[in-house]
């Protein structure tokens, strides 16, 4: 940052802003969105300008920025002359759309434990273990039938679990200063976190099970609970106290990507394919981060130790496969070296473009039909081509041709590029070439998901959010509760208990 000005805001579309005020509304009601979206507009600012310039009060706009920092929401930054500017997180708020499918597919893979979790970590933005297992004991025993509970080292378990598969991770801790250090302290904290220690469960020994909720005559009316009391400071801390814990979203997004590959593998080949292309997936999963363009290097020998057990192939047959996977014209699988069998990685950016260029033809299909998808395909391998040529090589008429390529060029499917033999760009002495801008197209269709959930939302329809609940469990869904602890709940609480 220089010279005390704010921050531009990264560019956003009108769809993609009011999206946010919608979700940032729904979770955390008017005053929480007022701040965010005044921030998503703006950019980086202190917090006087945010007070002043939303017409809010100080104390207000220090709970809102509370509950979204809380979030993950909204980061700041402390200034050269010692200013801290704070600054909102548009991707991290759109992708409160996906709050019901982070909790599904922890569902599937962890059963209703790890579902628990995951959601109360959503809900809550950040908690310490123990607070999260003794949350979901609790919830798991009240749907389980008289006399039974859930153990609390049951949840410890899966907690454990989906730490170890890099699903959770531990929140950056303000660092230990030296107390004999005369100057004064920052003006926010800085906090940070080695990464060795990012999925390091504490050990904790959690004894107990969870309790039942006592219904009482004025639940069943339906009147508000009264405030649990403080926690005095008599009281012993917890073992993990100041260890908050997240929702890794990277990770999740990183198993949805190769869920999506594993799939187009078995529609483009078979299920055996699709197999091996999974086990490869799965042993670098850890290892490989969420941005990488390829895995990391796997030797023939290491995937045949690696294969389910009962999956019954010759490592002949492994071979014979993985050298059909490489020499896949889509490139899914790269062959590395030699040793070991030889050496295969995953291209996971080329396979990620195979998988929006595909979308984009399915899409295509659909809104215009077989034969502009037929087009579409042709412009993309050709590169460029020229309108005679797009009507002879599809072998279609030259004004079907025409009308099909104008369909596609005014929704921004394909695009026009003008090459002038002359100076003066004399239509009579230019070339109109036909291409397509893959990126470009994708973003295209992106916004349109934008505007179209944006009018999901405000319909009212069934939103996504977590608090409209997900369909998953029956009686899960924070609405369903008599317990308030949703976002919104804590938008109206107090700092302290913010902090």
């Amino acid at each position: 940052m220089n010279n005390g000005s704010s921050k531009a805001p990264s560019a956003m579309t009108q769809a993609e802003i009011k999206l946010c005020s919608l979700l940032l509304q729904e979770h955390f009601g008017e005053i929480v969105e007022k701040i965010g979206v005044h921030l998503i507009r703006t950019g980086s600012q202190p917090l006087r300008v945010i007070a002043h310039d939303t017409k809010a009060s100080l104390d207000q706009v220090k709970k809102a920025l509370c509950v979204l920092i809380h979030h993950n929401l909204v980061i700041y930054h402390v200034h050269k002359r010692g200013v801290v500017e704070y600054e909102a997180q548009c991707s991290r708020v759109l992708r409160m759309l996906r709050y019901p499918r982070y909790i599904y597919t922890t569902k599937t893979l962890y059963g209703d434990t790890g579902e628990l979790i995951v959601e109360e970590l959503l809900l809550n933005g950040k908690m310490t273990m123990s607070a999260v297992v003794k949350k979901v004991a609790d919830r798991l025993t009240e749907t389980m039938e008289d006399g039974k509970t859930m153990d609390y080292a049951e949840v410890s378990n899966a907690f454990v679990r989906l730490a170890d598969t890099h699903f959770v991770q531990r929140c950056p801790l303000v660092p230990d200063t030296d107390s004999s250090d005369p100057g004064p302290p920052p003006p926010a904290p800085n906090l940070v976190i080695n990464e060795k220690d990012m999925y390091l469960v504490p050990k904790l020994s959690l004894i107990g099970k969870g309790k039942r909720r006592r219904s009482s005559d004025e639940d069943a009316a339906g009147e508000p609970k009264a405030k649990k009391p403080r926690c005095t400071d008599n009281e012993e801390p917890t073992p993990d106290d100041g260890i908050y814990w997240q929702v890794n979203l990277d990770r999740f997004h990183q198993h949805f990507r190769d869920q999506a590959i594993v799939s187009a593998v078995a529609n483009r080949m078979d299920q055996t394919s699709s197999e091996i292309v999974r086990t490869m997936l799965r042993m670098s999963e850890i290892t490989t981060p969420s941005g990488a363009p390829f895995t990391q290097p796997l030797s023939s020998n290491e995937i045949f130790r690696s294969l389910p057990v009962g999956y019954n192939i010759s490592k002949q047959v492994l071979d014979q496969y993985l050298t059909l996977l490489a020499d896949d014209p889509l490139e899914f699988i790269g062959k590395a070296g030699d040793s070991g069998g030889g050496m295969y990685v995953i291209n996971l950016h080329k396979a990620l473009a195979s998988l929006s260029t595909a979308t984009l033809e399915s899409v295509i299909q659909e809104r215009f039909g077989s034969r502009c998808a037929r087009i579409f395909r042709l412009v993309l391998q050709k590169k460029h081509l020229e309108q005679k040529q797009v009507e002879d090589f599809a072998m279609i008429p030259a004004k079907e041709a025409k009308d099909m390529l104008y369909k596609m060029l005014s929704e921004n499917f394909i695009s026009l590029q003008e090459i002038p033999k002359t100076p003066d760009h004399a239509p009579s002495r230019t070339f109109y070439l036909y291409t397509v801008n893959v990126l470009s197209a994708a973003r295209m269709l992106l916004h349109r998901c934008y505007k179209a959930a944006t009018r999901k939302v405000s319909a009212g329809g069934s939103h996504h959010g977590i608090n409209a609940g997900h369909g998953c469990r029956g009686g899960t869904a924070a609405g369903d509760r008599g317990d308030d602890h949703s976002p919104r709940a804590a938008a109206a609480g107090d700092t302290e208990t913010q902090r």
